[in-house]
């Protein structure tokens, strides 16, 4: 059966538009959410182009009305929902670097809303489309390895981040018994141009594999844990950084 896929948040950009390429070229009927009109629906015109089935909606993630609409406009228009991927995130695209002791409340909620409420609301109304479906459904989360790395100047996003691992984690118990997974795509540095504006090239000299990653890499990553492929694994992170992790202080 064609899998029904939500991309939300970014859906026409960056990572997102990969993964809806992504998962167009896997045959599946995909339904692109991005702030910008246009920019969803040149992501649905690419893959309706390469002769696959795809549908634009318009929406902001920080509105829980806009959630819902975005939900409710791809059960509608896909005839049902089987997987869920959220992308958008971020803090040097919303807020400024600074250390800690300098972050003002403000700076905390806008990285709140854009890298996890949104996505508790988005599960929240998938988990409630799947349960009502009864067949089961996928999600997965665009994360960042600051999820549990140290995040300097970037304590907000570090935070959010590791809550969408433990939101993961929580899905997984709660939910697996009703043939229901999540987990987290964990990336390190992505050649986006968000990143290329904001990471200091010398940065590419402490990733072990010598370059950024693709938008296209994390892609495939999403379509794998979405896919029957990783029917066993929820709850779960797939960390795509080029080695950055696991590399010592030395050497």
């Amino acid at each position: 059966m064609q899998k029904r896929v939500l991309v939300i948040g970014g859906g026409g950009g960056g990572i997102g538009r990969a993964t809806t390429d992504a998962f167009g070229n896997e045959g599946a009927a995909v339904m692109v959410a991005d702030l910008d009109p246009h920019r969803a629906a040149e992501a649905a015109d690419a893959v309706r182009a390469a002769g696959g089935t795809a549908y634009p909606i318009a929406g902001d993630v920080r509105s829980a009305s806009g959630i819902e609409a975005m939900v409710a406009g791809a059960v509608e228009q896909l005839g049902g929902l089987d997987v869920l991927v959220t992308v958008v995130g971020g803090q040097v695209a919303f807020v400024p670097a600074v250390k800690l002791h300098e972050m003002t409340d403000e700076d905390w909620d806008t990285i709140y809303e854009v890298n996890l409420r949104y996505v508790v609301r988005a599960v929240q109304a998938a988990l409630r489309v799947f349960l009502d479906q009864g067949t089961g459904g996928a999600i997965v989360s665009v994360g960042s390895v600051t999820g549990f790395m140290a995040a300097p100047e970037q304590a907000a996003y570090g935070v959010m981040k590791a809550g969408l691992l433990s939101l993961a984690r929580t899905v997984a118990a709660e939910y697996a018994r009703d043939g229901i997974r999540m987990n987290v795509a964990a990336a390190g540095a992505i050649a986006t141009a968000v990143a290329n504006a904001n990471v200091d090239a010398e940065v590419v000299e402490e990733i072990p594999a010598g370059r950024f990653g693709r938008s296209e890499e994390v892609a495939r990553a999403v379509v794998y844990l979405a896919s029957d492929a990783a029917s066993y694994v929820t709850g779960q992170q797939l960390v795509l950084d080029g080695g950055v992790s696991v590399r010592g202080p030395f050497g």
